[in-house]
């Protein structure tokens, strides 16, 4: 995330009100902190601003350094000594301006979009201000902490008519995309069900003794770091690993819900052509128990196995599990029970009528086999899968199209997540929660209803 950390926690405070204030339902009013929306030419070059500047954030813009009509121009985190560090790397040479707050990065820098890779708890904060300030958005996947947060946001991007991409990569993935309408299309048939992982949740943070902080770290920027959550005593641990816990990302490890979880069931909702709605009904099948993501014995890895490559990055993850089922309103059903060592860890699996299809990253499977051998089979990717992703959102700023991974996607696609969370942590084994997709609320379990937002702390508000 990327507000002042040199400032005052006064000072900040102050001028988030007058950012938030200046934002109303009526539209956007004059203010000192929000810009002008640029209109790109099609031949015109994209400029660029990069927000939260971690290992994540890095490796995407590599990524993209070679794609046309685009220029990284600025970059901004609420951690100065990361932001010299990054200009002095990875930016050495390339002209990028340092800034730790991204109020005035936006107004400084002739930006036309930002890419927001800040922790998962101050992702929505961050993009919802960089919307209203005037900019298309790029967004890191989970793109938000709850299912309210997540609609907030996309209500923001359709209001100010923002051009977003959640980074859920897979559907800038020819090979992904073919499968998927494959099986949209009727190849196997009506699909009877969907099996997918059954991926470790996040757990609670216990409270802890404070630490010594980082150079260069402060009280007030460890206050602007913990954004919406309490802040609690620096821990290293916490400030590093804050993807394992529950208020600060629903379980973005690998092989966790948010972490993997994201693309496994955004692949699900393409596949099934339910991008815009979700399932009706959510079952917690078991109790929920600490245990390793997979049993990880010895043994003969099939060919046709697409998640043979990330058995390793799932191995001996342990974390809260539990078998969750949901269906939808056509009846086809979705069983999340796959352990971590045994089919497709970033994808699924369509069991249809006439045969299965099974889609991972940029690798498939089918029986019977014919299913999948066709001519216009596309080919495997030659550049990081990451690549045409952000080129397709640069092609959309353009154009003012929607992308591939429009941000109602990447919200239905994360409310699964959220589902399973919710399921686990209401622990009714058994039960059948009501889930209804267009209100986006349970309609018999009041508990389920209660985690489907948070209270945010004083001067973190998501603009009205």
């Amino acid at each position: 995330m990327n507000i002042d950390g040199r400032i005052s926690r006064r000072d900040f405070l102050a001028t988030t009100a007058v950012a938030a204030a200046a934002v109303t339902g009526c539209g956007i009013k004059p203010g000192p902190t929000l810009a002008r929306k640029r209109r790109v030419s099609a031949n015109e070059i994209v400029n660029v601003g990069l927000i939260g500047l971690g290992n994540r954030c890095m490796g995407v813009a590599k990524s993209s350094f070679d794609i046309p009509g685009m220029r990284i121009v600025a970059v901004c985190d609420i951690f100065e000594p990361l932001v010299d560090q990054r200009i002095a790397n990875e930016g050495k040479g390339r002209g990028w301006k340092g800034y730790t707050d991204l109020r005035e990065m936006i107004e400084k820098e002739n930006l036309d979009g930002v890419m927001v890779e800040t922790t998962t708890h101050a992702r929505a904060w961050v993009t919802c201000h960089a919307m209203a300030m005037g900019m298309d958005v790029y967004i890191e996947k989970p793109m938000c902490l709850t299912v309210a947060e997540g609609r907030h946001m996309a209500d923001v991007a359709r209001k100010y008519g923002r051009v977003t991409q959640v980074g859920t990569q897979q559907r800038s993935i020819p090979l992904n995309n073919w499968a998927s309408d494959l099986v949209k299309n009727g190849a196997i048939g009506k699909v009877k069900e969907v099996l997918a992982p059954n991926f470790v949740g996040p757990v609670h943070w216990d409270p802890q003794p404070a630490q010594e902080m980082p150079p260069g770290g402060s009280d007030d920027w460890w206050d602007i770091w913990s954004n919406q959550v309490e802040v609690r005593p620096y821990h290293k641990e916490l400030h590093k690993n804050w993807k394992k816990y529950w208020a600060y990302d629903p379980g973005g490890l690998s092989f966790g819900v948010t972490g993997w979880g994201t693309h496994s069931y955004d692949q699900i909702q393409r596949g099934l052509g339910t991008d815009e709605t979700g399932p009706v009904e959510i079952v917690l099948e078991e109790p929920v128990r600490e245990m390793s993501s997979g049993k990880f014995k010895e043994r003969e890895i099939s060919e046709d196995e697409t998640g043979s490559k990330y058995y390793r990055g799932a191995s001996n993850k342990v974390g809260p599990r539990a078998k969750v089922s949901m269906k939808y309103a056509n009846g086809t059903e979705l069983k999340l029970h796959l352990d971590g060592d045994w089919g497709p860890g970033l994808g699924c699996i369509f069991v249809g009528e006439k045969g299965t299809i099974e889609i991972n990253r940029d690798k498939i499977s089918a029986n019977p086999k014919e299913l999948i051998q066709s001519a216009d089979r596309p080919e495997y990717l030659r550049v990081p899968e990451t690549q045409p992703h952000i080129e397709d959102w640069i092609n959309c700023i353009k154009s003012r199209e929607r992308c591939t991974a429009d941000i109602e996607y990447g919200q239905r696609s994360s409310t699964l997540c959220y589902l399973v969370n919710i399921a686990r942590e209401v622990g009714q084994v058994g039960k059948v929660l009501k889930w209804d997709p267009v209100a986006e609320r349970f309609t018999n379990c009041k508990e389920g209803n209660r985690l489907l937002s948070r209270a945010r702390r004083k001067g973190y508000e998501l603009p009205v």
